[in-house]
């Protein structure tokens, strides 16, 4: 645990089995349950959001299709993308929603920073990109105040999969990755950075009044 966040290194999780553990979580913790950041890999599959159109997969696939109970639309997940789940209490943390995302988006704009690349969000399509690509994506849900689901980052994933989709509902979106832009770098070595992103912005957050 650092500074009240505990932080929980999964390595590779089924999306469903993670999925249903962060409900639980969040459907049993209390006021004084410390708030976790799971850091993990999931194996391949499309997650549609709550009111997520399923015309936005183009074309059958063999990877699976999970709807799911985040905002947003349909996204990929599979080896090679960092998935940074956290499960916030919004009050204690001083945080609401767009504040989150921007949080964690500002994680990952900093990270990417770190390696040199100057990233953006946009206030019209949440996320962050680099050069008009997409390289993270954002999707939450909130439940008794309490947050799940959190921020996906390419690092050294296989791009095919995005190809049968419109990313997060938008037509002829690019996606990329720290491999794509010539970043020699693997989910195991940009945990810790992001993690610590993470924390700092939670911890300007609770000096917030």
């Amino acid at each position: 645990m650092s500074g009240g966040l505990l932080i929980r290194p999964l390595g590779l999780k089924d999306y469903e089995d993670t999925w249903r553990a962060m409900r639980q979580f969040t459907e049993t913790r209390g006021a004084d349950t410390p708030d976790e950041l799971w850091l993990l890999e999931h194996p391949p599959v499309y997650t549609l959001g709550m009111n997520g159109d399923p015309a936005h997969l183009l074309r059958a696939s063999p990877i699976p299709v999970v709807k799911t109970d985040r905002g947003g639309q349909i996204t990929y997940h599979g080896p090679g993308q960092l998935v940074a789940y956290l499960l916030a209490d919004l009050k204690r943390n001083h945080l609401g929603v767009r504040s989150l995302v921007s949080l964690l988006e500002n994680a990952a704009i900093g990270l990417l920073a770190q390696y040199g690349l100057k990233a953006v969000a946009r206030p019209d399509a949440p996320g962050v990109y680099v050069e008009g690509r997409k390289i993270a994506s954002v999707g939450l849900r909130v439940r008794r105040g309490c947050s799940y689901h959190g921020l996906s980052l390419n690092v050294d994933l296989d791009p095919a999969p995005f190809s049968a989709i419109n990313p997060c509902g938008h037509a002829g979106l690019e996606v990329t990755s720290l491999a794509a832009l010539g970043i020699g770098a693997r989910v195991v070595d940009v945990m810790a950075p992001l993690a610590g992103r993470i924390m700092d912005g939670l911890a300007v957050s609770q000096q917030q009044r």
